[in-house]
């Protein structure tokens, strides 16, 4: 009998958990989970913007790698192929989440990673910014921070003070599925550097990025 009473007084308890709705996934939870569903998978991109300062990569092969993904951190090396055939694999492209779960206090970050081919840090790395705004589940945009600035400026860069990064990516079996980089700002320093990749058709994995096992 006793049983049966404590049985009958959690019923109510048990209702009302069932009734409370799981976290909506954020715009940005989307995001994260489409370019997460990639882990291990690597792509051939191409410059997409024709600025002068670009020179030097326009026609150059690319490839992208999303190498390494945890729940809170995804990497994502950036090689580009030199004139003479050999590769730079310098860059590496740091996604980390700001914050914990779902919802608006789980922002994202995106880090520059840049080594020199002993593996050593370049004097220009772990640039970047967090998110300001959700964004959406294909688009998440990281306006500069200020521990950028500091660097930037410390290095005579102060043209990269209004940079704004900004990544889309589509998640896998999406019809014409991308991953576009564009690193962009307004003038009078005005800076428009877009690579575009096709998810659509995945590569054999490049070698590690310098620096990186």
């Amino acid at each position: 009998m006793t049983r049966h009473i404590a049985a009958l007084a959690l019923m109510p308890l048990l209702a009302a958990c069932a009734s409370v709705p799981a976290p909506r996934a954020t715009p940005q939870d989307r995001f994260w989970q489409a370019l997460f569903a990639h882990c291990g998978k690597a792509y051939a991109g191409r410059m997409a913007s024709d600025e002068a300062a670009d020179a030097d990569m326009r026609g150059a092969a690319m490839a992208m790698h999303v190498r390494k993904c945890s729940a809170t951190r995804i990497e994502v090396p950036f090689h580009v192929q030199r004139a003479d055939g050999s590769w730079d694999r310098s860059r590496t492209w740091i996604f980390t989440r700001t914050g914990t779960g779902t919802g608006p206090s789980a922002g994202l970050r995106l880090k520059h990673d840049h080594r020199h081919e002993d593996g050593s840090p370049d004097t220009m790395t772990m640039y970047g910014g967090d998110t300001a705004s959700p964004g959406t589940a294909r688009e998440q945009s990281f306006p500069v921070d200020e521990e950028s600035k500091a660097l930037f400026r410390r290095e005579g860069r102060e043209v990269s003070l209004t940079n704004v990064w900004r990544v889309a990516v589509d998640p896998p079996g999406t019809p014409g599925a991308a991953f576009a980089y564009r690193l962009h700002r307004e003038p009078p320093n005005a800076r428009d550097f877009r690579v575009a990749f096709d998810l659509t058709r995945p590569i054999a994995p490049p070698p590690a990025p310098w620096g990186h096992d």
